[in-house]
């Protein structure tokens, strides 16, 4: 609740509680500051390259091995891949080093739908719902994928 009453304070005041740049789904959006690989890897991501995402990713994890965010984009690049055993132990890592990670959290939940493991998906669902007090982007999106699922 002390999180909740801060971020409103901070929006209140005018202020931004996150900068403006930072996708909400990252725990440091900092890294891409300081990681030219990590940088490279969420540029191939949003070019949908997966291949070279991963080989940029891979190199940031040298340097980066316990970093959440890095884990979860890996899960996410072998999730476009098919590659899902790749992509389960890597959004396991991120929720293991960040068990509030909610873009982990969404990202594992699409995929165990996408190989049709509803209870798991459904454990990734509640833990948003914990986890978002308020109105949450990731909760939002996993809801729809459930709704898409069940059509």
């Amino acid at each position: 609740m002390r999180v909740a009453a801060l971020l409103l304070s901070a929006w209140a005041l005018g202020g931004s509680p996150l900068p403006a740049c930072a996708d909400p789904a990252e725990t440091d959006p900092d890294l891409a500051s300081r990681d030219e690989d990590y940088a490279a890897a969420r540029k191939a991501i949003a070019a949908k390259q997966w291949e070279e995402a991963i080989a940029r990713l891979r190199k940031a994890e040298v340097r980066h091995p316990e970093h959440a965010d890095l884990q979860n984009y890996l899960g996410y690049a072998n999730r476009n891949l098919k590659r899902f055993d790749a992509a389960f132990r890597h959004y396991k890592r991120a929720i293991e080093l960040e068990p509030r990670h909610r873009g982990a959290h969404e990202y594992i939940g699409e995929a165990y739908l996408m190989v049709r493991d509803v209870p798991n998906a459904e454990k990734h669902l509640a833990a948003l719902r914990a986890i978002c007090l308020l109105p949450c982007e990731e909760l939002t999106d996993l809801e729809k994928a459930f709704a898409a699922y069940r059509r």
